[in-house]
């Protein structure tokens, strides 16, 4: 639009020119002039104006199912994590036993489940050839991790077995990549390398914190056993991933649900029956008799140690798709120095200066594998 000093008669060219020439000094001068910046004060305003929004944008009832499953993750994880630790320094002698644990608690999910059914009115997901044979042999997976845990948490400190544990991180991204075609960037790859480290030095710091109790053997064999069971769960979680991209072609919170119960199931059962032929059933009475503080101890232990877990994978779940599976990964981050930490308080487990460079190192490494993975999600 033309100004209104132009349409005036008489208005010459010069004047024209003139003008023309100041426009664009003054132009010139406001790109020159520097950008004030936003105090500490707009800082804030902004991002509780944003909190704000993101709240409002969601109904309440999404809002304390999200919560309940970051409290979930944080504390029903590590507290599974200490109570195997528990079982074993209170007389506790059978690797089976919590490893069987680990998955009775499995009936959880369905009461979970079966009311989402009637809620979302929708029917379970069809249950063909290949998709049942999938299950059968994610549950013997995932019932031979179990086993592989409960050794490594027999011979190592809680402490320590959560460190080596993060581990699983690393075979995940691995096992994506090479299943699922997972994309891979610097800061993941940076990842991978920080949290390797972050092993090698528990590793080579075993002198500090094996119990008196454990022979050298042990401990070598629970750090082995730590990291194959990191592996398999690496792969355990790309091949679930496979099946949703495969078989299922999609991914919702029912699904995800399903395929936990059907897993879990076959693990019980699978993990039932080598607890029977070892005699470990057989052998509980006993155990609980000379466990220390009873037998109502004992099986207080068992009993929260299935609760927890099965706690700690509904709240994994509901984080992953309420929110993203950036927050779970900063929550699956927080929750290694908590267990650690709290095995310390409540354990008194060792903590060496070697042992803390670890954690800070592996604390190092969820943080780079959380913003690459940021950067990911952003790009798509």
């Amino acid at each position: 639009m033309l100004s209104a000093s132009l349409l005036q008669p008489g208005f010459s060219i010069t004047n024209r020119l003139n003008n023309q020439e100041s426009m664009e000094a003054a132009e010139v001068a406001a790109e020159a002039a520097p950008v004030p910046s936003e105090s500490f004060k707009d800082q804030i305003s902004k991002y509780k104006t944003m909190m704000t929004a993101a709240y409002k944008s969601k109904p309440i009832p999404y809002w304390i199912l999200l919560i309940l499953g970051i409290i979930a993750m944080v504390v029903a994880f590590p507290a599974s994590s200490i109570l195997s630790r528990v079982y074993y320094e209170n007389g506790g002698q059978s690797k089976w036993i919590i490893s069987w644990v680990a998955v009775a608690g499995w009936p959880l999910i369905a009461v979970i489940l079966f009311p989402t059914y009637f809620i979302t009115k929708t029917f379970p997901t069809p249950l063909n050839l290949k998709l049942f044979l999938s299950y059968i042999i994610l549950g013997f997976l995932s019932a031979a991790d179990n086993l592989m845990y409960a050794y490594a948490y027999a011979y190592l400190p809680a402490s320590t077995a959560a460190l080596v544990a993060s581990s699983s991180l690393v075979f995940s991204a691995l096992f994506g990549y090479i299943l699922v075609k997972n994309r891979m960037n610097a800061s993941i790859i940076n990842a991978l390398f920080v949290i390797t480290a972050g092993l090698t030095i528990i590793a080579l710091d075993s002198s500090s914190d094996r119990y008196d109790n454990i022979t050298d053997k042990q401990y070598i064999m629970g750090l082995v056993w730590d990291v194959l069971a990191s592996a398999l769960h690496g792969l355990i979680f790309a091949l679930s991933e496979l099946i949703f991209v495969k078989l299922l072609g999609r991914r919702s919170f029912i699904v995800v649900l399903e395929q936990q119960i059907m897993v879990s199931l076959f693990a019980f059962l699978f993990t039932s029956l080598g607890t029977f032929v070892s005699g470990d059933f057989q052998a509980m009475t006993s155990e609980a008799t000379s466990f220390k503080g009873g037998k109502s101890a004992y099986y207080q232990v068992l009993v929260w140690s299935a609760v927890t877990f099965q706690l700690g994978v509904l709240g994994a779940t509901a984080v992953i798709f309420l929110a993203s599976t950036v927050l779970a990964g900063v929550l699956n981050a927080i929750r290694t120095p908590i267990t650690s930490i709290a095995a310390v308080i409540l354990l008194h487990d060792p903590m060496s200066g070697f042992k803390i460079l670890s954690l800070v190192i592996t604390f190092w490494g969820f943080g780079s594998y959380i913003y690459g993975s940021s950067m990911d999600d952003n790009q798509s």
